[in-house]
């Protein structure tokens, strides 16, 4: 079950007149009484993003589920989406259609110190010297159903190449895409810039483009377990630099915007393994077991205007403590981020857990520093006990 807790973000109370039909079939949607009537009034909402989709209002789309004036709503604006991409793109005309996926790739790199202080710290260039080599381990534990056609463009690109606004470019693209190489002339690699003595975690997307008849769906199976792991050993090798440590964590691939929810939240997961570990044994081996701290925050610079916070201190150093910013995207459920935070810490063997209830401040009103909290300052105010 979710953890209880308050969702930080700011949802808008006035819903402007042109997102207002897409936003009622939203919200009928989800007050339907039966499922034949959700799914009813569903379709009529596909359709509508489809018409959108396809006459290039993308902007206005983007902007709809900003402005949703609920979390299920945005969600359900999404959902919608992704099914319009599908109808959009579907080309049955010819004995060929092409599919254009995105797959996920969160890569955890770490850059030594060199011994001139002086010296520039490398970057990842994102750019990939052998993609046939990528589509022979996918071809040869059978992946994307078994289909043999397809490629990838020799650029990593970032969340914004496949979000909302990208997405005429990318459906133009689609049709065009007799081979891999008409999208990536369109596709710019994305660095990844990096801090001398410390690991990051980055999202990049591997984009492609497969041939198939149409109406095959190769994007249906989830099962990476044959590939994931040779894949990201390739990944790895093309995008070494000297000095710079890279682990790739390919997820499977997806229609664009299906890639871009799960790229983010594989992202926001793995960042938040990195952050528990590294500062859980730091503060295992300086003062003894930690105490962590979950909270809703409002946060003009976070997606959504808030974000969850993960801090980790202890009782006998009280000037020692780490956080984590935990970002809230329009797919996610505030209390399903918060569970995820929770069964890491569990992973992790820490036993003294406390969920606040209420949303806070971005910032410490004394101090004029991030707001963490310590297990001493949460008294009064908890949600959960664990």
């Amino acid at each position: 079950m979710a953890v209880e807790i308050a969702d930080p973000r700011v949802f808008s109370e006035d819903v402007d007149a042109t997102h207002a039909p897409l936003i009622a079939l939203a919200e009928a949607s989800l007050a339907a009484t039966s499922a034949i009537r959700a799914e009813d009034i569903g379709r009529a909402l596909t359709t509508a993003l489809v018409d959108r989709l396809q006459s290039g209002e993308v902007l206005l789309l983007a902007e709809a589920i900003a402005s949703a004036p609920s979390a299920s709503i945005a969600r359900a604006l999404w959902r919608c989406l992704i099914e319009a991409w599908g109808l959009a793109s579907g080309d049955g005309a010819r004995g060929v259609a092409a599919t254009l996926f995105a797959l996920p790739v969160v890569i955890v790199a770490g850059c030594e110190p060199g011994d001139d202080p002086v010296e520039a710290v490398p970057a990842i260039p994102c750019v990939l010297a052998d993609t046939a080599r990528l589509t022979a381990v996918m071809r040869e534990h059978r992946a994307l159903a078994g289909n043999e056609t397809f490629g990838f463009a020799s650029a990593l690109v970032a969340s914004d190449a496949i979000d909302i606004p990208r997405l005429p470019d990318l459906l133009a693209w689609q049709r065009l895409a007799a081979d891999a190489a008409a999208v990536e002339r369109d596709l710019p690699p994305t660095p990844i810039a990096l801090q001398s003595g410390q690991q990051s975690v980055h999202l990049r997307f591997l984009i492609g483009t497969a041939l198939a008849a149409p109406g095959v769906d190769l994007l249906s199976g989830s099962d990476v377990a044959g590939w994931a792991m040779p894949l990201a050993r390739e990944l790895a090798r093309q995008l070494a630099v000297p000095q710079v440590s890279v682990l790739a964590l390919p997820r499977a691939p997806q229609r664009p915007l299906a890639a871009l929810q799960q790229g983010r939240s594989a992202q926001r997961e793995v960042g938040a393994q990195l952050f528990a570990r590294n500062a859980i044994r730091k503060l295992r081996s300086a003062v003894g077991e930690p105490s962590a701290v979950i909270s809703a925050h409002r946060c003009a610079a976070a997606p959504g205007g808030g974000e969850l916070r993960l801090s980790l201190s202890s009782p006998f150093d009280p000037r020692q403590a780490e956080g984590f910013r935990c970002p809230l995207f329009a797919t996610d459920r505030a209390g399903d981020v918060a569970t995820m935070l929770l069964d890491l810490l569990r992973d992790c063997r820490v036993t003294d857990v406390r969920v606040l209830a209420g949303v806070h401040p971005d910032r410490d009103s004394q101090t004029g520093m991030m707001l963490l909290f310590k297990p001493d300052a949460a008294s009064g105010i908890e949600s959960t006990l664990h």
